[in-house]
């Protein structure tokens, strides 16, 4: 499937660029996409999947999974430093220009859809002291949405330098809510509510058994994809690094601080609450259960914590949007004119097309009434394929010998990249065939895009092997037409 690909070398493309970024930077927009809304939400959906033990088993096999997916992108970034983009450029530097397309436009896509479910959430948390906001699709909630969304649009213009001090900035404030939750979580732990029903025998939620051990453990990781993606963020920008290493620590870095923040957030939620009353606290969880603890002014602090937080990811994940497509443009993988830079260094069209979409769906959710939950499960399933294709290229890489000349790492490196692999699959087998069936149609509709670049560039369009992926793509969508068409097939 591969067709030779070259890359522009680094030193041209930074010709008068303005100081890269820094490791905390780079750092802080791995947190920043991360930290978004999963972590505030984990207290009740984990209890409403598993009991303490297979919750564990589950987060072990989560974690290694997780982890390996970023040593993936830590050893990608050492050892092709040539290579932009991190998820686009491995999957284009791999399998071809169409490959790398999919790889870049199936992010993009998933990254402005998780905009506006961040939106969503946001002003339906800001419901919490504004009624009229309640639910997050509301007419006054959409606008605020909307004014909000115009507002990160401007800050972005202002230059990726901007936008990612200003992302620093959010990263910490809001990690503090969440370490004060854990603080208080910690004094007022019990371990007899821990251990109460440990593997989940007896505990009921909604009238219904939880399931034998590894039932309980894949309905919980099933919950774990969302509040992982944006471990690719530091690789994403790794064109705009002050020093190619920096990319891969700060993505360890991320993850590490993350998962510690995750696991902590919810093992000791277990000790707070029986499992049953902690299942039925409402959205966002983490403000019910401090609320439990401290009062009324645990709720109002998470809820505060909350929109910094979502204030927070949205920017990183606007960046994010924009940067993913202004590299394939300078390649002819993307029209020209979303590589075009304003005067402060933003890619200033891909913006303008990045949040056009996100107000479209904005609107779209308000005459739809789509969920929050629709939204993430969507934009979860489009970006598990750049996942996928990224695995895939250091596994080539390992079983090439392509960059091991000396043989020292290589069979270190193959046990990551399978393993990460491995979980990528699954975790394309765990996001569900409805919604890969509509990720179709958006990758279809995509090609236009595709077709686009590489005619104004007069370039081939397609090779053989990537005329037969069209055609798988189409005939996907195909079908899901023809579900939708018959009421068979709905996500929004």
């Amino acid at each position: 499937m591969s067709d030779t690909v070259t890359s522009t070398p680094i030193a041209t493309r930074r010709v008068g660029a303005k100081p890269g970024l820094g490791l905390a930077a780079l750092t802080a927009i791995v947190v920043g996409s991360m930290i978004g809304s999963g972590i505030f939400a984990l207290p009740s959906q984990m209890a409403g999947s598993a009991a303490p033990g297979p919750l564990l088993i589950g987060w072990l096999v989560t974690g290694v999974g997780m982890l390996m997916l970023a040593f993936v992108f830590q050893t990608l970034a050492s050892r092709k430093p040539e290579v932009d983009g991190g998820v686009y450029g491995y999957a284009r530097a791999g399998f071809g220009n169409y490959i790398g397309f999919t790889s870049a436009f199936g992010y993009w896509v998933s990254a402005w859809v998780g905009n506006v479910a961040y939106l969503v959430l946001l002003f339906s948390t800001l419901g919490y002291f504004f009624p009229g906001f309640q639910g997050g699709a509301t007419v006054p909630a959409i606008i605020g949405a909307s004014i909000l969304l115009w507002i990160v649009h401007a800050v972005t213009l202002r230059g990726v330098q901007t936008a990612a001090f200003v992302n620093v900035l959010v990263t910490v404030a809001k990690v503090v809510p969440i370490l004060t939750f854990i603080a208080i979580a910690a004094v007022g732990f019990k371990a007899g509510l821990f251990t109460a029903d440990f593997w989940g025998r007896s505990t009921q939620i909604d009238s219904a058994p939880l399931g034998d051990t590894m039932t309980q453990v894949k309905n919980m990781m099933l919950v774990t994809v969302w509040v992982f993606i944006g471990i690719e963020g530091a690789s994403v920008y790794s064109q705009r690094a002050a020093r190619r290493k920096d990319v891969g620590r700060a993505t360890v870095l991320g993850f590490a601080g993350v998962l510690a923040l995750l696991l902590l957030v919810n093992l000791l939620s277990y000790g707070l609450m029986t499992q049953a009353e902690l299942a039925g606290v409402p959205d966002p969880s983490m403000a019910g259960v401090l609320e439990n603890q401290v009062g009324s002014w645990g709720a109002a602090f998470i809820s505060i914590g909350l929109v910094i937080s979502l204030l927070g990811a949205l920017i990183a994940w606007v960046m994010l949007c924009a940067e993913i497509l202004r590299l394939p443009a300078l390649e002819q993988v993307m029209p020209k004119a979303l590589a075009k830079e304003n005067a402060h260094g933003a890619p200033a069209n891909a913006l303008w097309l990045t949040n056009i979409c996100v107000q479209a769906m904005l609107l779209w959710t308000l005459a739809n009434e789509s969920t929050y939950l629709n939204l993430i499960l969507l934009a979860t399933s489009l970006i598990l394929l750049p996942y996928l294709w990224s695995t895939s290229y250091q596994v080539l890489l390992a079983v090439r010998g392509e960059t091991y000349e000396s043989g020292h790492g290589r069979t270190r490196d193959l046990i990551i990249g399978v393993v990460g692999l491995a979980y990528a699959v699954w975790l394309v087998y765990a996001g569900g065939w409805e919604y890969l069936l509509v990720a179709a149609l958006f990758y279809v509709a995509g090609t236009v895009l595709y077709v686009w670049a590489r005619r104004e560039s007069r370039l081939p369009v397609f090779t053989k092997p990537e005329l037969a992926v069209v055609a798988v793509a189409a005939l996907t969508s195909l079908a899901a037409v023809v579900l939708m068409a018959t009421g068979n097939l709905s996500v929004l």
